[in-house]
């Protein structure tokens, strides 16, 4: 079993909730207040983990975040809990919450090999069962994916990547594939490891033959297309993969 390397201590503070002193401070921050502010709050923690503004494995300071972003704890907390659902952020005993691991090599390989032990059957049974308004949500989102020339645009696609991949899942007919799949959080954590404009190019020419394969309803072209689009995407990965 490979060795965790300790948690980092780059942000260490945690003070007590300081609600009425950050709504003095409204304003001030990166975020505006509006009934979706958590929603906001979320995003911009996100974002700094994908790009590791906020380093793998490293204690995220939650009265840091609420002072720089001019928000209460309160928000800051529900942010961070929304992320551990997703598998961006751990919260450990005596630690709180911090960011998840990188990818090692060995985790990487075992993810990969989950994932063409399900997906290429997933992408079978979609080419057979997938009904006709499925598939249109599916070609529409296909459509929409290009490759991203930003950070911001890299987020986007992983989200999009993301979803493409669940809707197959989801075609499937199967809740257990699709939950599954779901639990990896597989596209996070691939997309931290490697963000790059030929990447994202690569993977919208592999979904596109994947879609051609699904539309046409044959299922040994879609299992192929799958299959080929996960080794693809392993060998454009597994280099920048931790030991």
């Amino acid at each position: 079993m490979a060795r965790r390397s300790p948690v980092r201590e780059d942000h260490v503070s945690v003070a007590p909730d300081g609600d009425a002193r950050d709504r003095a401070e409204a304003g001030q921050g990166r975020i505006k207040r509006s009934p979706g502010y958590v929603e906001e709050v979320f995003e911009v923690i996100r974002a700094d983990i994908m790009s590791l503004a906020i380093p793998p494995d490293t204690r995220i300071s939650i009265d840091d975040l609420a002072r720089r972003l001019g928000v209460s704890q309160t928000p800051i907390r529900e942010a961070l809990s929304m992320l551990e659902a997703i598998g961006l952020v751990t919260k450990r005993h005596f630690a709180g919450y911090c960011s998840a691991p990188q990818l090692n090599r060995r985790q990487l390989d075992q993810l990969y090999e989950a994932r063409l032990l399900i997906e290429p059957f997933a992408a079978r049974r979609a080419a057979e069962q997938m009904d006709d308004t499925a598939m249109a949500e599916l070609v529409a989102l296909a459509d929409a994916m290009t490759p991203g020339e930003s950070r911001q645009s890299y987020d986007k696609f992983a989200d999009q990547d993301s979803e493409l991949h669940d809707l197959i899942a989801a075609g499937s007919g199967n809740p257990i594939i699709r939950e599954t799949l779901s639990r990896l959080h597989s596209h996070l954590h691939i997309f931290r490891l490697r963000f790059h404009s030929e990447v994202t190019t690569e993977a919208v020419n592999e979904h596109a033959d994947l879609i051609a394969a699904l539309t046409s309803r044959d299922p040994d072209a879609a299992e192929k297309a799958m299959r080929e689009h996960i080794q693809r995407s392993y060998a454009r990965v597994v280099p920048f993969a931790g030991e």
